[in-house]
């Protein structure tokens, strides 16, 4: 599975990077074929043609949200429609927060989010009617990289992140002498999703201590692949994403170490999942909207399909990790009850049990 390269760069906070790819989808008896998309402002979406097989399924399914979900989604789709002829899936990147808004204003039967769904969202949902289903679909690590010229950096501590993030950084914290005195006189600088993304959202919690609270003065966007290009072409960069877009990129990038008070620990697939990342380490969900559930079988298949464990392939070959066996089936159990609301009620995952809120 490859990624593909997403809309260029706004280099400015709050954008919202315009996701826009032509997809092919794989094979499958029939064969499928490539679809088009269009680049509109503020929104994306990556349209997948119907693929083959003999399923009675029919019809579309609309994805939007997380890009870090995304890769997710799109290998699901391919492989999900290999085997529903008549079913078209659609999947949007407008990151979590954006994805939320068309959710909750039931432009979409699905909704992907690296974090959970917030108190002002989900009065947004119950403004018009929308009633969801959460669902984890698997886990990720946030991974904060460099330039693989930075040879003075291997770990920084969570408070050393903060002084580099934080909004009285701003316009202050500009040279990597400034984070800590042995490093060199080397300009910084930075890379991070918009203020739309989820991982935002998160990174901004567990990192500053606040949900939202970043300097502005850095290169935003909702497109991963914007900020990985701008990390492996500048020697003093520093960004974060999602780990897929890490490993996705490992010949270019370096990964640092986070030292979340237990020392220093590295993203890798291993120490993701089992949590000893921290606290950058998380899990990453899709939104069922209840009523798609109820009324479009196509969008309950594939909601099915993407919990199935038979599939947990497709999640770990785009660079994330599933979750455990006993979390998949808590929430193929939520699925199929048609259990609705958040489990988060504090819109937070940072420091939560997954498996105590399932």
């Amino acid at each position: 599975m490859k990624f593909r390269t997403l809309a260029p760069s706004k280099p400015i906070l709050a954008s919202l990077a315009i996701a826009a790819l032509t997809l092919s989808a794989c094979g499958g008896q029939g064969g499928n074929q490539a679809a088009d998309n269009a680049t509109g402002e503020g929104e994306g979406a990556t349209e997948t043609a119907a693929g083959g097989g003999d399923s009675q399924l029919s019809g579309d399914v609309m994805v939007d949200g997380s890009s870090t979900v995304f890769p997710i989604s799109e290998a699901m789709a391919e492989e999900f429609m290999k085997e529903n002829n008549d079913v078209r899936v659609t999947v949007g990147v407008s990151g979590s927060g954006g994805g939320f808004k068309k959710f909750c204003a039931g432009e979409t039967d699905i909704s992907n989010a690296s974090r959970p769904i917030k108190p002002s969202e989900i009065e947004a949902c119950q403004e018009n009617g929308i009633e969801f289903v959460e669902l984890p679909i698997a886990f990720d690590g946030i991974s904060v990289t460099v330039n693989p010229q930075n040879d003075w950096a291997s770990c920084l501590t969570v408070d050393e992140l903060k002084t580099i993030w934080e909004p009285q950084a701003e316009g202050q914290i500009t040279n990597w002498s400034q984070v800590r005195g042995e490093f060199p006189d080397q300009e910084l600088s930075l890379y991070g999703p918009g203020t739309d993304s989820g991982t935002f959202d998160y990174f901004t919690e567990a990192i500053v201590g606040e949900d939202g609270a970043s300097r502005g003065d850095y290169t935003a966007s909702e497109d991963d692949n914007v900020l990985v290009q701008g990390v492996a072409n500048e020697a003093g960069a520093m960004g974060y994403f999602g780990y897929a877009y890490f490993e996705e990129n490992e010949d270019k990038l370096k990964a640092l170490e986070v030292d979340g008070g237990d020392g220093c620990v590295g993203p890798s697939r291993q120490t993701i999942a089992d949590g000893t990342y921290q606290p950058l380490a998380r899990p990453i969900f899709f939104y069922v909207k209840k009523d798609s559930l109820e009324n479009k079988p196509q969008v309950r298949a594939f909601a099915q399909y993407q919990l199935n464990t038979a599939n947990n392939t497709y999640i770990s070959e785009v660079g994330y990790i599933p979750l455990p066996e006993t979390l998949y089936q808590k929430a193929q159990s939520r699925l199929e009850a048609g259990t609705t609301g958040t489990m988060f009620e504090g819109g937070t995952t940072v420091g939560v049990n997954l498996s105590e809120e399932l």
